[in-house]
């Protein structure tokens, strides 16, 4: 449609890169594109199922700038055109699968590492002070409500730097709340005479933590940090919008040119991934259990 009244601004494709990445190649594309060219290459990918990279190749091909370009373009010319058209399970298992899979975990469980290092700690520290545990879970449960797209706004403008460093944090502060209220809930839970036993059996205060309290209150705390498991494995989509990758890169990109192929292809391996975590903490919840019944016995 004609914009008669100047009513949406211009638009001017503008190239963003990393430091060091050689513009020569791309210099020879300035002002080739105007808006027909890019309605009809948005129209290739969108209507006609190709992928960015044969667009691309193709309109190289038709400038004539790269000789090899237009070799492979004139050979998916050749192929049938349902061939540009890859099947869901080619989408799903993808090349870029496993990369992907490993930025997932890397988000998800690198943050969950540091989140039970510093979680825990705080949540005997609200269960051993009282006083404390007001203030502690307010401050985590504030950080909850923060918006994942404000939040990681928020770390990029404060850290100068966009990719899986804010991810992490932003990822660490939405896995505390679950950790702290859990730890220190399995512990207000734990009945004051076990302690007061293991003391008058001659164990310190620090090993009464260690060996008596902590252990009885795991399945709680264990529940706590499967809970903030779960909701990091669907949050860490988020961090694609950020370029720290994962299977929410592809959500992204299923976004951009409206195909639900390719947002599946990143929802449900998220999806997956998330019911995993949750039968494997399961049955790190129930062997805690069984164990705590052990040592009643």
């Amino acid at each position: 449609l004609q914009d008669d009244r100047a009513f949406f601004p211009q638009y001017d494709a503008v190239l963003l890169m990393r430091a060091g990445v050689d513009a020569t190649p791309l210099q020879k594309l300035a002002g080739s594109i105007d808006a027909a060219t890019m309605i009809a290459m948005n129209g290739e990918v969108e209507l006609d199922g190709r992928s960015f990279a044969e667009t691309a190749r193709r309109f190289v091909a038709r400038r004539g700038l790269d000789s090899a370009a237009a070799a492979a373009s004139a050979a998916a010319d050749s192929s049938p055109r349902d061939a540009a058209r890859p099947g869901f399970v080619a989408r799903l298992f993808a090349p870029d699968f496993a990369r992907l899979a490993g930025q997932h975990l890397l988000l998800v469980f690198g943050s969950l590492i540091a989140a039970i290092a510093i979680g825990v700690p705080l949540g005997i520290a609200a269960w051993r002070w009282p006083g404390s545990a007001g203030l502690l879970l307010g401050a985590v449960a504030v950080l909850q409500t923060v918006p994942s797209l404000a939040l990681l706004a928020f770390l990029i403008a404060l850290l100068g730097v966009i990719g899986v460093v804010p991810a992490l944090i932003a990822l660490f502060l939405y896995a505390l709340l679950p950790i702290v209220r859990n730890a220190h809930a399995g512990l207000h839970g734990v009945p004051r005479d076990m302690g007061q036993a293991a003391l008058s059996l001659g164990m310190t205060w620090r090993q009464t933590r260690a060996f008596v309290q902590l252990p009885l209150a795991a399945p709680t705390v264990l529940a706590g940090i499967k809970t903030a498991a779960v909701i990091n494995v669907g949050t860490a989509t988020m961090a694609a919008f950020i370029g720290a990758g994962g299977f929410g890169e592809r959500i992204v990109a299923g976004l951009a040119i409206n195909d639900r192929s390719v947002m599946l292809a990143g929802a449900l391996p998220a999806a997956a991934l998330a019911l995993l975590v949750q039968f494997a903490f399961d049955a790190a919840e129930r062997w805690a259990r069984w164990g705590r019944g052990v040592n009643r016995s």
